[in-house]
């Protein structure tokens, strides 16, 4: 008698700490599943004065292949217009840029963003590295510095 208590004991003390199962009918919902939330952009970077930014470092220049495609400014692209790209000044800035190894200058309008390779400081238009005398060099050494605008 003495084990068929124990025995019974056991059995209680084990069904006791068992979890109940509940069964629940699959959802009928038509809803979509929820697509993953994508994380928060990163804050945007300070724009610097405009009235007394300058910089100095590499340039390149883009051309035909983006001749036509929208810019940051909603504008389209023109390689003909002395136009340019920059990761902060805000758009519509002029910036008088300076090639810094033949020392020809010319005034341009940022209309877009970038660039974004390397450690490039301002892409400019195919026009304007024309007047710069780099459409062969590729990448080369500038100044930049805004003016006032028109």
């Amino acid at each position: 008698m003495p084990a068929l208590v124990l025995w019974l004991l056991v059995v209680l003390v084990v069904s006791g700490c068992a979890t109940a199962r509940v069964n629940t009918p699959p959802s009928t919902s038509t809803a979509p599943p929820r697509a993953a939330v994508p994380a928060p952009p990163p804050p945007p970077l300070p724009a610097p004065a405009p009235e007394d930014f300058q910089q100095t470092g590499i340039a390149s220049w883009y051309g035909r292949q983006h001749h036509g495609k929208p810019t940051a400014s909603g504008e389209a692209y023109d390689m003909n217009a002395l136009t340019a790209a920059h990761r902060t000044l805000p758009l519509g800035t002029r910036v008088r840029v300076t090639n810094l190894d033949n020392g020809r200058s010319v005034d341009v309008r940022i209309n877009d963003r970038g660039p974004f390779a390397g450690r490039r400081v301002i892409d400019l238009s195919y026009a304007a590295a024309q007047r710069l005398g780099a459409i062969g060099t590729g990448l080369f050494r500038v100044g930049l510095k805004t003016i006032a605008g028109d």
